[in-house]
């Protein structure tokens, strides 16, 4: 199975050099599942000629706002609401979570609570999973379309499922504990607070689920289900 992956933004050149970018970050993560993948830059207006280019697709991350004034944002909406009309499977994570969810109706805003940067636990149906954050940004109101189907007290949408078309979620489960602490150097310091860089770093060690939510992503894509 071929999963597209639709680049939002590039890493901090420094990040990148040691850990890589969106494309390698997610052959990484998901190895051992089966997929090949092939990427295209949407930041750079780069997108595929239609979604019968890949059997799934994947939205990255990125710095930018889905609510700001780039170029990108409104054919990389309009690509999404034609994978989901195509009906291929589609996963979102952070920038991608909240583009997916702006694109099919929903609302994004900088958050009024400010920065989640590091692990957090995340509440889902039966499990809580800790995951790597990097957003300010969140999605505020969910497409009707939409399920929420994990959260936790600083984000109350973390995780939302499209039934049958899309799954999305608000934490990097691509990124591990090096890749979180070359963002904190390079791209924390002056923009986050000091004390959310502080606490985020004495968690660094902390064990993370991301090999489970790899399972869980390599599930919907099959399946389009999430059990």
């Amino acid at each position: 199975m071929k999963i597209g992956i639709l680049q939002c933004g590039h890493v901090a050149p420094e990040v990148a050099a040691e850990h890589g970018g969106y494309f390698d970050l997610y052959p990484q993560m998901m190895e051992g599942h089966g997929f090949t993948f092939e990427g295209w830059s949407v930041v750079d207006m780069e997108f595929p000629a239609s979604p019968e280019d890949a059997d799934g697709w994947l939205v990255s991350g990125s710095k930018h706002g889905a609510y700001e004034d780039h170029p990108f944002i409104a054919p990389l909406e309009e690509f999404i609401r034609q994978i989901m009309a195509a009906d291929k499977p589609l996963i979102g994570v952070c920038f991608g979570h909240q583009i997916i969810a702006q694109a099919l109706g929903g609302k994004v805003e900088k958050w009024q609570g400010g920065w989640a940067i590091g692990a957090h636990m995340y509440d889902f149906p039966g499990e809580s999973l800790m995951m790597n954050a990097w957003h300010q940004d969140q999605v505020t109101q969910k497409p009707e379309d939409a399920d929420v189907i994990a959260a936790n007290p600083f984000c109350a949408n973390a995780a939302l499922v499209y039934p049958g078309k899309a799954f999305t979620v608000q934490p990097h489960p691509e990124f591990e504990s090096p890749f979180v602490e070359g963002l904190m150097e390079h791209r924390g310091k002056g923009v986050v607070p000091d004390e959310l860089l502080r606490i985020a770093r004495e968690h660094l060690g902390d064990a993370n689920d991301n090999t489970r939510m790899a399972e869980i992503f390599a599930r919907f894509f099959r399946t389009r289900s999430l059990s």
